[in-house]
């Protein structure tokens, strides 16, 4: 790390440009909010408006400019008319257009005032025009503060970037700065970097080739890229601290075909290694292809506990998704939205996580009220099959007139927005929906205990329902056997794990042929998102020995407080399934001990276990590192653990900034040794 990249961490971490930041005086005119005003000019008129209010903020030493003073406005409607949006329409999340993959490559290849000569007199062109001059605007007054302030250099990059195209390794990183930090103030929020590698490798690849960079210096311009992701992340919205969206992808197939791992893909694994922070999160991408160095890079992160990088399977995913009806460029193009959902850059306005399917439960309460009257395993998994089905259908039919708050600056970085003069909010090539699928391995296990217990030991039913209504207490030989001698997902017992897989085809056979209102079909996944938290507070104690209180797992991983064979079985359980068929994504988490990498050959074992788990054709994988005394200490004395990097679900954050409800869960997660 430069003595220039340290001194840009050190105020960024303690946090010098907060001093900067406005409170906004709640008499400020709102002059968006006009009742005659088009939601569409609404949104572009509050761009301007917060861009204006942004004073220009640069860092001693700064290289990548562009720095947030101005904390989130307020929303485009007041309350009474939100309240009627409300009422007629479905609205996912916020509202906001989220969890995409803009295309930055081509307005950082093209530059803001190409894409503004091709606007016409169109309303959403005039609210793109609006976002464009506003953006522009403050990149003026932001060279002017670097002139002033005897930066010529980051001055030089502004006079050009982002209204002209890139011609340089900095200008396309400015650019990229400038583009994605206008995103969050339009009010959009978790739509990633995407193929970061790709995109900017060209101006890499040209400036090592001119001599314009060395790699020395490429790496000091990459690493404070990086750091100006983390300037502003506490403003940008989530469900906890640290869950704002900010991944890019690394490596992977080209639409061509091609190997897409490049230097640049290289050199952000070792950006993120010496930075330690919680952004960007990367997600790598690869295949049976891949060599075990990259894997090893990889693991280097792990070793760190940063919790990333997440790995992607083409092998799997490519396939996957051409089924699905993706155009194979685009399929082979694909990257992850804020936690791990397979998206396509640039061509997808699609709500990957439009809700969750709550399988722990709807098994639960198959055991519950249907398990008396049937005879078979059979009699019971199709009454399951039945209730999946209809649950899945509800879901589906509650969300319909779908509202979405217009992005026309958004609108800019998808295919055909400009040329047709059509806002994203209302759709783009892909507009498919995704549902998780949470306590997959519960669920499977409840399905193994009482194949075992009552269909193969003659458990009374009764017996077991009132051993659950209890919560196990006064059945504790019970209790035991359900919870530590019925089979596991997870201790690649094929008892368990075929239920696994059961459960997996039944749910992709249930959205098959669905369509949601905008003609995108629905997809499949084992992610989990925060419905761990929510659904595990609707069970009380659970056929498999699970006591009431006890969450779910994350994602696809196996139930907490099991005692588990080891990783290697474990990889095993998990990549039996036809992931393929769930391709809405979710990846297999597996936390180690930190214990682990205390061995210099264990980099290169844990590596060899990443690549299992690719040629067992598994979808996703993601490597935690832990230590859960430091984690209880950092309970106990947050002040001393400030810097303590966790994975909660699709995305890094710092420890001591979770609610405690998510503390808990990281810290009753099973630490694995090799």
């Amino acid at each position: 790390m430069t003595d220039r990249i340290q001194l840009l961490k050190d105020q960024m971490w303690n946090r010098v440009h907060h001093a900067a930041r406005m409170q906004l005086d709640d008499a400020l005119p709102l002059c968006y909010r006009a009742p005659d005003m088009p939601d569409v000019l609404r949104t572009a008129n509050r761009l301007k408006q917060s861009l204006e209010m942004e004073q220009p903020y640069l860092f001693e030493g700064e290289l990548i400019a562009f720095t947030r003073t101005v904390p989130n406005l307020p929303m485009i409607f007041d309350k009474a008319e939100w309240d009627e949006i409300c009422q007629n329409h479905f609205i996912h999340e916020m509202g906001n257009v989220s969890n995409l993959s803009p295309d930055y490559g081509k307005v950082i290849a093209s530059g803001l005032l190409a894409v503004r000569d091709q606007l016409g007199a169109q309303m959403e062109h005039e609210a793109m025009r609006i976002s464009i001059d506003a953006v522009v605007n403050l990149t003026s007054r932001y060279e002017k503060a670097a002139r002033e302030a005897g930066m010529a250099d980051v001055a030089d990059v502004l006079a050009h970037v982002p209204a002209q195209p890139a011609r340089t390794f900095r200008e396309a990183l400015q650019s990229l700065r400038v583009l994605h930090y206008a995103m969050w103030c339009e009010g959009d929020y978790h739509n990633t970097l995407g193929r970061f590698d790709q995109y900017m490798w060209p101006y890499l690849r040209a400036d090592l080739a001119n001599g314009t960079e060395t790699q020395e210096s490429a790496f000091e311009l990459l690493e404070a890229f990086f750091l100006a992701c983390n300037r502003d992340s506490d403003l940008y919205p989530g469900m906890q601290q640290g869950d704002n969206g900010q991944s890019m992808v690394l490596g992977g197939m080209t639409p061509d075909g091609q190997d897409g791992y490049n230097l640049l893909s290289e050199m952000c694994l070792k950006a993120s290694a010496e930075l330690r922070l919680i952004d960007p999160k990367i997600n790598l991408r690869v295949s049976a292809q891949t060599p075990l160095e990259a894997f090893e890079l990889g693991t280097q992160l792990t070793k760190l506990g940063l919790g990333f990088p997440q790995y992607e399977n083409d092998d799997v995913a490519i396939p996957a998704l051409e089924k699905l009806g993706y155009a194979t460029p685009d399929a082979r193009n694909y990257a992850m939205a804020a936690c791990w959902e397979f998206i396509i850059p640039g061509r997808g306005m699609e709500i990957p996580n439009i809700g969750a399917l709550p399988m722990a439960n709807l098994v639960d309460e198959a055991i519950r009220t249907k398990l008396a009257g049937c005879r078979s395993m059979d009699e019971l998994k199709q009454h399951i099959r039945d209730d999946l089905f209809a649950t899945v259908r509800q879901i589906i039919s509650e969300r319909h007139d779908l509202y979405v708050i217009p992005s026309p600056y958004l609108s800019m970085f998808f295919d055909n927005c400009v040329e047709e003069a059509r806002d994203i909010s209302l759709g783009s090539t892909y507009n498919n929906w995704g549902l998780h699928g949470t306590g997959l391995a519960p669920a499977a296990d409840m399905l193994a205990a009482v194949e075992q217990a009552v269909f193969g030991e003659n458990l009374p039913v009764q017996t077991l329902l009132d051993a659950m209504e209890a919560n196990f207490h006064g059945y504790e030989a019970l209790h035991h056997h359900l919870k530590t001698e019925c089979p596991k997902m997870g201790n690649d017992q094929d008892a368990a794990d075929q239920h696994a897989s059961w459960l997996l085809h039944t749910f992709s056979e249930a959205v098959q042929g669905l369509r949601n209102e905008r003609g995108g079909i629905v997809r499949a996944g084992t992610g989990s998102a925060m419905f761990y938290i929510f659904h595990a507070n609707e069970l009380g104690a659970t056929a498999d020995g699970r006591e009431k209180g006890v969450p779910l797992p994350a994602n696809y991983a196996p139930s907490l407080n099991l005692k588990l064979n080891g990783p290697v079985s474990l990889i095993k359980s998990f990549t039996k399934p036809d992931l393929a068929e769930v391709i809405n994504g979710g990846p297999l988490t597996i936390e180690f001990s930190d214990s682990v990498f205390t061995q210099p050959e264990s980099i290169t074992k844990v590596a060899q276990l990443v690549r299992l788990f690719v040629l067992r054709g598994g979808h996703q994988l993601q490597l935690n590192t832990v230590n859960r005394d430091r984690l209880l200490d950092a309970q106990k004395h947050p002040e001393n653990h400030r810097n303590l990097i966790v994975r909660v679900w699709g995305w890094s954050g710092y420890f001591v900034e979770l609610d405690k409800v998510y503390q808990d869960h990281i810290i009753r997660r099973a630490e694995l040794n090799l």
